[in-house]
């Protein structure tokens, strides 16, 4: 089973370097390009009409929609981005200088986001989510295309990816993505995502 895991194009928010995870944005007019440069990518590797998984995030399905127009979504909540808490919608410029930033540089990005999610349970809930997704389509050996966001991809590639490489290796741009192999190992019955590229 092929699966492409697709980072959303880009917003406001991306372009100022914001922390943006539960703020509403739409794309921007200059998402349309790269994103159509995608959609011609997947097609010359045989991603026509697979089945479309999305971030209830309006970024998420206006990308997924110019990728695949017409296509039936589903949302899935838990891919949604992480949870920000204070740091939601601010940059660097905003928060550097202030104690509960610099805990967080100071912790590798692994302390929790003050009033939000931590790595561990972001990563958690998205690879938990993109498992059971994965389970519900292997019986068909159904071609799928993740529409997400940056730390969901990394959550996932982190998790499953074989051979292994750590969270902070997987990020990529807006209207980027992998694609890979889903295998299933026998005996353990874990499930594992090999021969990895770039899309």
């Amino acid at each position: 089973m092929r699966v492409y895991l697709i980072r959303h194009g880009v917003t406001k928010g991306n372009l100022e370097h914001r922390y943006v995870g539960s703020t509403e944005e739409v794309l921007l007019p200059e998402a349309d390009e790269p994103l159509l440069s995608l959609k011609k990518r997947l097609e010359k590797d045989g991603c026509r009409k697979p089945h479309l998984l999305v971030s209830p995030m309006l970024r998420c399905w206006q990308s997924a929609e110019i990728l695949f127009p017409g296509e039936k979504q589903t949302v899935v909540e838990d891919f949604r981005e992480c949870d920000f808490g204070t740091f939601e919608y601010k940059n660097y410029e905003e928060l550097n200088g202030k104690a509960d930033y610099q805990r967080f540089l100071d912790s590798m990005g692994e302390a929790p986001f003050p009033g939000g999610e931590s790595k561990k349970e972001f990563s958690k809930r998205c690879s938990s989510a993109f498992e059971g997704e994965l389970r519900k389509l292997m019986s068909e050996e159904a071609e799928a295309v993740f529409v997400v966001h940056g730390g969901t991809i990394m959550a996932v590639l982190d998790r499953f990816s074989e051979p292994h490489r750590d969270y902070y290796d997987w990020q990529i741009g807006n209207a980027e993505g992998f694609r890979a192999e889903v295998t299933e190992e026998v005996g353990s019955g874990r499930i594992r995502l090999k021969e990895i590229r770039r899309i």
